[in-house]
């Protein structure tokens, strides 16, 4: 999809006088394969005996439900452009069934290395670690009496099997649950045999259940409920021959759809349609490895998929469910080391935010600093009689959420509070919809964005009365208002009492809640206005700069890179002589190191122990630095079909304070991969017998506390 003004840019115009077209298919990678690599080098995490070894499982299981959410989303959208008809295209110019067919192969390749990591890895080295999965074969008789008591007593109530014949339809299945297709032989006692039955465990069962110590050799010995079931299956069918018993998992397309222009209330719409999430197009159907070719088949005719749509595992047919071992598993050594998140000594030593605030700028970097510092700004305003009205945007927050708290001490104390709910933040629909309504009960002003355009901005607003004039006060930030998160996500917040940035954010929140043109803003960029043209407007900046023979740089840092103008631009400005460094966490379109057109960018993508999730922005622009920090990525729904936002890093130990993070990432060779003109990655390595850097190491050594 290209950009909504289509014009070329000055660098594309002069690459075209060159005779480089720098819109041919060639140098573009398809944004979907793009997505399954990443998948890929989370995988690997899995196998490096460098990472503690619950990690090593932890990061098995991020790379499944990874891989879960791409099915229910990117293929599932895929599979209805193809079955529209359509022949759009990305730039790279590949048909929706060349990329349905192409993500097939490569997706197959990642499950079955998925199940061959935890068979031949993982399983042997938690075994060697007293953490052992017991497979029926290796039950003693002690461990096979227990089975068949919990069975009877735990399982057998709230297990439903159902036949299938012309009285009992192929069920209802919900996405991503467990169930068992059996083979039978034999009459039931009213005469049936359909030869097969469905077997649906419930999803409040665990998937794993440890077995007591009175039966266990160590504390941490697990079965499967699979496992479970498959020996005790004979019990639900009595008099028949139970001749196999497989398991299988379905995934459906979970992308919610609403005409948000024919609804009178998205909130009410949006409760429907999460109901139907849960049966929505089946796009993925998983069964046990030694599932007769038969059964598969039956499987794959009643969810009306294809063969290519098939994926026989080696193991239980939900490897996230592992992460349960992860969680509930006490062994410190085992895990990363803990760590305390750290202070700035200014907020520590301050009584009062806003004091502060009044003196100087407060950035944070999380989770190696504390997010305690953002939800005390909340809290202080909500108590501080001088605060008058607290506005602030909400995308994913968690159901237990100490902001929301905050928000709502401050309306029930009377204060203006105005929550702009993002209630289309995909797969927290539920939770914001529930927050939603708390708040409204609480006296605060909900309403849900701009009809179109998701509100994926960071903000919060605090109007203070202060000696008869009103000061803002104001977080932005490059992730989510979710404490969980902040301690998994890499993210920055700014805290300021700019006064033109708080005049901007009065601005911006005025076009949510209410009607009117596109104000002028001082200092802030915002999406869909400004913030795409002010990026296109630096980087053609600094190929200007570059041309006129200055030294010129843009390093840029984001989760995701596919607009097609913006890689142009990035190629033009290569082109010109920018030194470009892109630290591309997931999904990144461009091509590095091609002749002609991009040998100037370098690409690399960092996977560790925290998810990198900042957005930055940086131009050298002749010395005077350019630095911004979003809540945008690089992609066409945040430049043109979402609300972001822009912020400016101008004080410049606060610059200094962002280029050394960059610089960190930059020489990263324990956590990096770097990205060939092909599209594929490999890992970085120190040079000669130098010791691997890692830059998440590093930044905890410098800005967390020792646990």
């Amino acid at each position: 999809m290209e950009a909504a003004s289509g014009r070329e840019t000055p660098g594309e115009q002069n690459a075209a006088a060159d005779g480089i077209d720098l819109r041919q298919p060639e140098l573009y990678v398809n944004r979907q394969l793009s997505l399954l690599e990443f998948n890929a080098r989370v995988l690997e995490q899995a196998r490096d005996p460098a990472m503690p070894l619950l990690e090593r499982l932890r990061f098995l299981c991020i790379s499944s439900t990874n891989l879960d959410e791409f099915f229910e989303i990117r293929v599932a959208g895929l599979k209805q452009v193809y079955e529209l008809g359509s022949t759009q295209t990305d730039a790279d110019n590949r048909t929706p069934q060349e990329v349905l067919r192409a993500i097939s192969a490569r997706a197959h390749e990642l499950v079955d290395l998925q199940y061959r990591v935890l068979n031949e890895e993982l399983t042997p080295a938690l075994a060697e670690q007293g953490i052992r999965f017991i497979r029926r074969g290796d039950w003693t008789e002690a461990q096979r009496e227990w089975v068949r008591s919990f069975f009877e007593d735990s399982l057998l109530p709230v297990l439903s099997p159902l036949g299938l014949d012309p009285a009992h339809p192929f069920p209802r299945i919900l996405n991503k649950s467990l169930n068992f297709i059996v083979s039978l032989d034999g009459k039931d006692a009213f005469g049936r045999n359909s030869g097969m039955a469905v077997v649906q465990a419930p999803r409040a069962l665990p998937r794993l259940i440890r077995l007591p110590a009175e039966v266990s050799e160590s504390e941490h010995e697990f079965v499967f409920l699979s496992s479970i079931i498959h020996a005790c299956v004979d019990d639900l069918f009595t008099g028949m021959q139970v001749n196999g018993c497989y398991q299988f998992r379905v995934t459906r397309n979970s992308d919610l759809y609403v005409d948000e222009e024919e609804v009178d209330d998205l909130l009410v719409a949006m409760e429907g349609e999460l109901q139907s999430r849960r049966y929505g197009d089946a796009v993925r159907l998983e069964v046990a490895a030694n599932c007769p070719t038969k059964l598969a088949r039956f499987l794959l005719d009643e969810f009306e998929l294809e063969e290519e749509d098939l994926y026989q595992v080696d193991g239980p047919v939900n490897l996230n469910r592992l992460m349960a071992v992860v969680d509930g598993t006490d062994r410190p050594s085992l895990g990363f080391p803990g760590f305390t998140p750290g202070i700035p000594a200014d907020i520590a030593r301050s009584s009062s935010i806003f004091k502060l605030l009044r003196a100087q700028d407060v950035l944070l970097h999380h989770p190696f600093q504390s997010f305690a510092p953002v939800i005390d700004f909340l809290r202080q305003a909500a108590k501080d009689s001088k605060v008058l009205a607290i506005k602030q945007t909400l995308y994913r927050t968690g159901p237990d959420s100490a902001i929301v708290d905050a928000l709502v001490v401050a309306a029930r104390a009377g204060k203006e509070v105005t929550v702009v709910i993002e209630l289309r933040a995909r797969f927290d629909e539920e939770d914001n919809i529930k927050l939603a309504n708390r708040l409204q009960d609480a006296g605060a002003h909900v309403v849900y964005g701009v009809v179109g355009h998701k509100t994926h901005a960071k903000m919060v607003l605090v109007v203070r009365r202060e000696d008869q004039t009103l000061r803002n006060y104001v977080h932005l930030g490059t992730g989510n208002y979710h404490a969980r998160t902040a301690r998994l996500y890499t993210d920055y917040g700014l805290m300021t009492s700019d006064p033109a940035i708080g005049a901007d954010m009065h601005k911006i929140f005025q076009q949510l809640t209410s009607l009117g043109k596109v104000s002028r803003l001082n200092k802030l960029l915002e999406s869909p206005f400004t913030l795409y043209d002010g990026l296109m407007r630096m980087i053609e900046d600094e190929a200007e700069h570059a041309a006129n023979g200055h030294p010129a740089r843009i390093i840029i840092k984001v989760n995701s890179l596919v607009e097609p103008r913006f890689i142009r631009a990035l190629y033009a400005a290569s082109q010109a002589g920018v030194q470009i460094d892109l630290i591309v966490r997931g999904m990144c379109c461009l091509r590095p190191g091609v002749v002609g057109v991009s040998e100037n960018i370098r690409v690399r993508s960092i996977i560790g122990r925290f998810l990198e999730h900042t957005r930055v922005y940086y131009f050298a622009n002749k010395g005077k630095p350019r630095l911004y920090l979003s809540s945008a990525d690089c992609m066409e729904r945040n430049f043109f079909r979402r609300v972001e936002t822009g912020f400016p890093i101008d004080q410049p130990p606060l610059q200094q304070q962002v280029l050394n993070d960059l610089e960190a990432y930059l020489r990263d060779t324990a956590l990096a991969w770097l990205m060939a003109e092909d599209g594929s990655y490999r890992r970085a390595e120190p040079d000669d017998d130098a010791e691997a850097f890692s830059s998440q190491a590093a930044l905890l050594e410098r800005l967390a506390e020792r646990a």
